[in-house]
């Protein structure tokens, strides 16, 4: 399959990238950030994304979804790289939507699939417990009593956790297995603290202490299947905002050099900064194709798209890494202050390389897929 857009998902790219242009440019982010807001992202910008159908990407038209796949999705969240628009999308349009249509029932699905689509509800998988990204690692434990469940532990990392309605916890099982578990952020015995990231985005800490739940909070299908489906669909999004913040920083660096004069010249006609942004053109070009690579992967079958996802996921965030820097760099000292504003791509590209497993968590998982 080509490596290519359709005519269909340009038109889409083209729409989605003029909206947030002119909706959520990156001084909306700093205000966000400065005014302290309690959200941390714009409720009228989000009520728009639903209407846009951005909220129901991934959702299939029966649901009130769009009905469309992961290169829609990636096509959407690229876009939401370039001016670092803050909003739920990642976590609740993206990852808890495919936990709930690879691990719902039909009855779970249809009450729940409506409401994200529409952004009437904001739901978030709860995973990670450390610093690092161990989803092999769980020590948060759901126990079986009476007719339903009783989950204890802490999640760390819960992304847009502050806002959502909707926690999809994954907790061990006495049988070593992994549960998902729909879990009402308001429940007793549910905590949530705030986390303002770096990056100006949001994410929280949640504590679960004895949370009482019925038979039904379970997903009904294969858990362990639908909880690594939902992360690879995660982290395939994740690589395209990682593409779409290092498009946008190049091209503003590359804009940077032909206006900045030094000696008399643009420094752009200096070779040294002229090689740098060929090697970074080319480093982003073969990024581009390693996401929509992972995203077809995703598209054609979703539980065989680990090693294609890793792959991308790895590459995005080290060539963001780079891209970051490099802009930083050729802006020289006022790349670094908070009154430019490419510092605010190069926190979030941290926050992104992190986010579902850094570099090293993939490359090493794909070594070891290959026995190594």
């Amino acid at each position: 399959m080509a490596l290519l857009l359709t005519e269909e998902q340009t038109m889409l790219r083209d729409s989605a990238r003029g909206f947030l242009a002119e909706q959520s440019p990156v001084s909306a982010l700093r205000a966000l950030r400065d005014s302290h807001d309690a959200d941390g992202f714009s409720r009228e910008l989000w009520h728009r994304f639903a209407e846009m159908g951005f909220t129901g990407v991934l959702v299939p038209e029966a649901q009130g979804g769009l009905g469309l796949g992961h290169v829609e999705a990636g096509v959407v969240m690229e876009q939401v790289g370039h001016p670092l628009c803050a909003s739920p999308l990642l976590a609740s349009g993206i990852v808890a939507a495919t936990a709930l249509m690879q691990g719902g029932s039909a009855v779970q699905q249809s009450a729940l699939l409506p409401q994200i689509a529409a952004g009437d509800l904001i739901a978030t998988l709860a995973i990670d417990e450390a610093a690092k990204h161990r989803p092999a690692a769980l020590a948060t434990q759901a126990r079986a009593e009476g007719d339903g469940w009783v989950i204890d532990g802490a999640k760390a990392m819960v992304l847009d956790g502050h806002v959502a309605d909707l926690l999809i916890v994954a907790a061990r099982l006495a049988d070593g297995g992994t549960g998902l578990f729909l879990v009402d952020a308001m429940a007793a015995g549910v905590a949530v603290e705030r986390t303002v990231m770096v990056d100006a985005h949001n994410a929280a800490r949640v504590r679960l202490d004895g949370v009482a739940l019925g038979a039904d909070a379970r997903l009904a299908g294969d858990n362990e299947a639908a909880l690594a489906a939902a992360l690879n669909a995660g982290r395939c999004a994740a690589a395209a905002e990682l593409l779409g913040l290092a498009d946008e920083v190049f091209e503003r660096t590359v804009n940077y050099l032909k206006e900045r004069r030094q000696f008399g010249k643009a420094i752009g006609e200096f070779q040294a900064l002229q090689h740098r942004a060929a090697m970074l053109y080319c480093d982003l070009e073969i990024t581009r194709a390693a996401v929509i690579k992972a995203q077809q992967a995703l598209d054609a079958d979703i539980h065989a798209a680990a090693e294609a996802v890793a792959v991308a996921k790895a590459r995005a965030g080290r060539t963001a890494t780079t891209a970051v820097q490099e802009g930083v760099q050729m802006h020289g000292g006022m790349g670094m202050t908070d009154a430019f504003e490419i510092g605010f791509f190069m926190k979030r590209a941290r926050v992104l390389q992190e986010l579902w497993g850094d570099a090293n968590f993939h490359l090493d998982a794909l070594a070891r897929r290959r026995g190594y």
